[in-house]
């Protein structure tokens, strides 16, 4: 089984308050701890590399 983590920090994501989304580009999968989303730490997506906050 693998565990979900956060694109930005790789930090195992909780039950709340994570989010998970598709990339804007090309809808790969972005998984958001709730860290990173309150200090809008930005992402970049593995497959295309969009970045976003």
């Amino acid at each position: 089984m693998e565990s979900k983590k956060c694109t930005s920090c790789s930090a195992p994501l909780a039950v709340q308050g994570a989010a998970e989304f598709g990339c804007p580009e090309c809808k790969t999968v972005i998984r958001r701890c709730v860290r990173c989303r309150m200090q809008s730490v930005p992402y970049v997506c593995p497959k295309c590399g969009f970045w976003g906050p």
